[in-house]
């Protein structure tokens, strides 16, 4: 996995991110499929997830 700096942070994040639109109500309703999905990006090296509380209404962050 490759990684850049974000901005001025000094943090380092994966190239690749993990989307979570469409985990809980809109996709995905299997919350254990959204972790093993969850857990597969993180075994990857993807430190990276986009999430935001209108994502299935807030679900998609309870789900990560």
């Amino acid at each position: 996995m490759h990684y850049r700096v974000l901005g001025a942070t000094g943090i380092e994040v994966s190239t690749y991110a993990l989307g979570t639109m469409m985990f809980g109500d809109i996709g995905n309703t299997d919350h254990a499929d959204s972790t093993r999905i969850i857990h597969a990006a993180l075994d990857a090296g993807i430190n990276f997830v986009d999430t935001a509380d209108m994502y299935s209404a807030g679900e998609s962050e309870e789900i990560v």
